[in-house]
């Protein structure tokens, strides 16, 4: 598999960890506000996302990309199915994704800064951007495993968990 495939994979895979999330917790658990994490739900964590898979799959294809343009409290925050429905249109999305188009170049606007009402404007890649979104899906994955423990909800083993973190603890397993 060659580096380009492989960063494809990892999108593929998180979104499949998200496949496998929706289909274990229940819908009160997925729209439930937890109140010790700044009052949001696994919902919002979960949409916010696939707004940022959704965003770098349309830019990979049309072109520069902008994190700034999401919606909050929509369907796919509050509706597992909706949710989960999102979750393999992107899948496939990124499954027929050519390779080629990791190298293509991207500006990418975010806001960054506190200090000024503006966002920021960055040179990237669709590669670059495929790392990002998916070590900020992990993150909030986390947040997600948080939110679980909380209320008492079992997650899928490794859910949450950096790839770079699993191999460690992997590699000192087998090296007791």
């Amino acid at each position: 598999m060659t580096t380009d495939q492989e960063l494809i994979q990892s999108i593929i895979e998180t979104l499949s960890q998200g496949e496998i999330l929706l289909g274990e917790i229940t819908d009160e658990a997925y729209t439930c506000k937890v109140a010790v994490a700044f009052n949001a739900s696994m919902g919002g964590h979960y949409r916010h996302c696939l707004d940022h898979f959704a965003t770098l799959l349309a830019a990979a294809v049309a072109g520069d990309l902008n994190y700034d343009h999401r919606e909050r409290g929509t369907l796919i925050e509050n509706d597992r199915f909706a949710a989960l429905n999102e979750t393999r249109r992107l899948r496939a999305g990124f499954e027929e994704l050519h390779p080629d188009l990791l190298a293509r170049p991207l500006n990418v606007t975010c806001k960054t800064c506190y200090a000024t009402s503006g966002s920021q404007v960055s040179p990237s890649t669709v590669g670059r951007e495929v790392m990002y979104a998916v070590a900020h899906a992990v993150h909030h994955y986390a947040l997600i495993g948080i939110m679980a423990g909380i209320m008492g909800v079992k997650l899928p083993s490794g859910f949450g968990v950096a790839p770079s973190t699993l191999k460690y603890q992997a590699h000192t397993a087998s090296a007791r």
